[in-house]
């Protein structure tokens, strides 16, 4: 049950109007600190195994942020280039309201799918979107060989990422996935078991995190089915049941 926790990074001068894309240099805003500094608290109690960032400037000065004073492995962010933005091609820098006017606006908003941004280093959202996932199940089995099947790691990547991530997490087609939506600094946790992944928080700006920590390990017979002694009703299940009803 390796869990996934998807942070988008801090504000930058170019969040927003423009489009990032691969921009060489762009690193975050005082605003942007400010919110990678204020993430980096609101999770400080997570036992985190790893920090993995895209490795462009504003996704690693976010994962440093939170790398900052913890032990181990994940003092230390490890870069890994399929968490790297969508490759936009031409229209890496320029203004969102001009790109709105394109007719290829219409094809990433209604069918992404089928979306191939132009230029010699253009992407399609469909490669993106494998690249990144592929990237989540080999970090998912390393993390779980090296740390046990209930570690937690970050991944700080990019809005289009996450949400494809996050589409793939939900079974959802590419084409839904402008349904789903990451904030600056927000956090999505995912959490990774035999049969599916389950989707625990969603674009996640300042709630509490304590709910992510994972549970020790109970003692065998502790707790029949349906009887989990704390009202959850997950006793007895395994790790990649759904509570009817939803539990508590």
């Amino acid at each position: 049950m390796t869990t996934l926790l998807l942070v988008r990074h801090g504000l930058t001068a170019m969040t927003g109007p423009m489009l990032a894309g691969w921009t060489p240099g762009l690193g975050l805003d005082e605003r942007g600190r400010a919110q990678a500094a204020a993430l980096a608290g609101r999770i400080a109690e997570l036992p985190l195994a790893a920090i993995v960032s895209s490795p462009l400037d504003r996704c690693l000065q976010t994962a440093e942020a939170i790398a900052a004073g913890r032990p181990g492995a994940a003092g230390t962010v490890r870069a890994d280039d399929r968490f790297g933005e969508v490759r936009y091609g031409d229209w890496t820098g320029r203004r969102i309201e001009d790109l709105a006017k394109e007719p290829l606006w219409r094809v990433v908003q209604t069918h992404p799918s089928a979306a191939t941004f132009p230029g010699e280093d253009g992407e399609s959202l469909a490669a993106a979107q494998h690249r990144a996932v592929a990237a989540v199940r080999d970090w998912n089995a390393r993390i779980a060989a090296e740390h046990g099947p209930d570690a937690l790691y970050v991944v700080c990547s990019h809005g289009d990422v996450i949400k494809a991530i996050v589409a793939d997490a939900l079974g959802l087609h590419l084409d839904q996935f402008q349904r789903i939506h990451a904030d600056p600094a927000s956090l999505t946790a995912v959490r990774y078991t035999e049969l599916r992944p389950f989707v625990v928080r969603l674009n996640d700006t300042g709630g509490d995190v304590s709910a992510l920590v994972p549970e020790p390990p109970k003692d065998a017979g502790a707790a029949h089915a349906g009887d989990a002694g704390d009202g959850s009703g997950k006793a007895g299940l395994g790790s990649s049941d759904a509570v009817v009803g939803g539990g508590a």
